[in-house]
Parts: structure tokens; sequence; C-alpha cells
């Protein structure tokens, strides 16, 4: 559980980050982000997904 919170912990930081120190960035990612299709979009979540679960096995390995 202590592993869960911290992992939630950091996507708090790296998404205030975000917002702080770039948000015109943001605004433009999210203006462009309903032309992006839908399958591009799921395929970058799975990867996403797959990356930090091996990141996770290989850290906690």
């Amino acid at each position: 559980m202590t592993d869960f919170l911290l992992g939630i912990a950091f996507f708090l930081i790296i998404e205030g980050l975000v917002y702080a120190l770039a948000p015109l960035l943001l605004v433009e990612m999210a203006k462009r982000l309903p032309h992006i299709p839908e399958q591009q979009l799921r395929l970058f979540g799975l990867v996403s997904v797959a990356f930090g679960v091996g990141l996770v096995w290989i850290i906690r390995g």
C-alpha cells in the first residue's frame, strides 16, 4: 500500500510541475487531443502502462 501511495504522490508532483512550469504547452496539447485518432491514444496508453509496469518490476526486482 505504501508503494501505491508513493506512486500517486509522484504522479501528483509531476502533474503539478507540468501545470506550474508549462501551462501554455498543456493548453496547446489539450486543443490537439481531439484530433488524434482513438486507436493512437489507446496504443500510447497501453505502451505507457507496460513501460511503467516494467520499470516498477525492474526497480522492485
